[in-house]
C-alpha cells in the first residue's frame, strides 16, 4: 500500500512538472506585458528597464525554474496588472470558489447517487422517464446558457434572487471571508451552484443508474433475493455497494471540473472567484497569475485522482488482493 502511494505521488508530481511547462510555454504567445503595463509615451529605456524588473529579459528556462521554485514555497510572483503577490490575490479569491465548487459538489453527488439509484430501482415508473428525460436537459446545454436561463427565470421575471455577484460576506479569521452566515449570501449561492452542478448531477445520476442496472442482473443479486432478503438490503447493501467502484472515478474527475468550469459560471453571474480572476489576467495578459491558476487547478485535479486511486483499495477488497499477489 505504501509503495503504491510513494508511486502514484511520483507521477503526481511529474505531471504538475510537465503541466507547468506546457502553461508557462502557452503563455509566451499570449502577448507582451509591457504593452499593457506601460502607456502609449514609453521609450525604449523604460521598456528595458521594466522587462529587467520582471526577469523577461531572462532566458525561458531561467523563467520557469524560478517560477517552479517560487512556487513551491508560495511565491507565485507579482502580478503585473496590480502590483501585489500573487499569492496574496489568490487567497482572497479562493474562499468564493471553494464554497461556489462545495455546494455544488455536494449538490451533484447527493442528488445525482439519490436520483440514480431512484431511477434504477422505478425504472418503470412515471417519474423514474420523467427524471430521465429532464436529465437530457442538464447534458445537452452548455453550462452559460443555463446560467443565462436561469437569470431570466428566477432574477428578471420572478425576482426572488440575484443575479450577479456573492452577496453579504463575513470574515472568519485572518483570509477567509464567507457567505454562509448571511442571507444575501446564500441567495446569491442558489443560481451559480446550480448552473454548475447541474451537468454533472445529472452525469452521475445517468452513470449510477446504467452500474445499477447492471448489478442488478447479477447472479448473487438474484441469489439474494432467493435467501429471502429485503429489498432495502438488496438494494442498498450489496448493489449499490458494487455499484460505486466505477462511479467513485467520475466523481473524482467530476469534483475536478467543478473546478475547472467554474470559470464560465462565476463570468456569467460575475462571481469574485479564482476563475473571474483568470479570465481578467488574460485580457491583461497577467502571465504570474494565469501560471498560477492552471498550477492551482492542476494540483486540485491530481490530488482528487490520486484519493480517487487510494480510495480504490478501500471500497474493492479484490485490488487489495492483486497487489499482495504482486498484480
Amino acid at each position: 500500500m505504501l509503495a503504491f502511494i510513494i508511486r502514484r505521488v511520483g507521477q503526481s508530481i511529474l505531471v504538475l512538472l510537465i503541466v507547468g511547462l506546457v502553461a508557462f510555454s502557452m503563455f509566451r504567445f499570449v502577448g507582451d506585458p509591457i504593452d499593457n503595463m506601460l502607456g502609449q509615451e514609453r521609450t525604449i529605456e523604460d521598456v528595458e528597464r521594466l522587462r529587467t524588473q520582471l526577469g523577461l529579459d531572462q532566458p525561458f528556462p531561467v523563467q520557469y525554474f524560478k517560477f517552479l521554485e517560487g512556487a513551491v514555497q508560495g511565491n507565485f510572483g507579482v502580478s503585473y496588472r496590480q502590483g501585489r503577490p500573487v499569492a496574496e490575490i489568490l487567497m482572497e479569491r479562493a474562499p468564493a470558489t471553494l464554497e461556489l465548487a462545495a455546494v455544488s459538489g455536494l449538490l451533484a453527488i447527493i442528488a445525482g447517487i439519490a436520483l440514480g439509484v431512484f431511477t434504477a430501482i422505478r425504472r418503470n415508473g412515471f417519474a423514474a422517464h420523467t427524471i430521465m428525460a429532464a436529465s437530457l436537459v442538464g447534458v445537452s446545454l452548455p453550462t452559460f446558457l443555463i446560467g443565462i436561463l436561469l437569470i431570466y427565470l428566477f432574477s428578471v421575471e420572478l425576482g426572488w434572487l440575484p443575479s450577479f455577484g456573492r452577496g453579504e460576506t463575513v470574515s472568519i479569521g485572518d483570509w477567509w471571508t464567507t457567505g454562509f452566515l448571511t442571507q444575501s449570501g446564500i441567495k446569491a449561492l442558489i443560481l451559480p451552484a446550480i448552473t454548475l452542478g447541474l451537468y454533472q448531477m445529472t452525469l452521475i445520476m445517468r452513470l449510477v443508474r446504467s452500474e445499477m442496472l447492471e448489478v442488478l442482473r447479477q447472479d448473487y443479486i438474484r441469489f439474494a433475493r432467493a435467501r429471502g432478503l429485503r429489498d432495502r438490503v438488496v438494494n442498498f447493501r450489496h448493489a449499490l455497494k458494487n455499484t460505486m467502484v466505477p462511479v467513485v472515478t467520475v466523481i473524482g474527475l467530476q469534483l475536478g471540473s467543478i473546478i475547472a468550469f467554474a470559470i464560465i459560471t462565476e463570468t456569467v453571474f460575475q462571481w469574485p472567484g479564482v476563475g473571474l480572476l483568470f479570465i481578467n489576467a488574460i485580457q491583461f495578459v497577467d502571465i504570474p497569475v494565469m501560471a498560477a491558476y492552471l498550477m492551482l487547478i492542476s494540483v486540485m485535479f491530481v490530488g482528487i485522482n490520486l484519493i480517487v486511486d487510494i480510495l480504490y483499495v478501500f471500497i474493492d477488497p479484490r485490488l487489495r488482493v492483486d497487489r499482495k499477489g504482486g498484480h
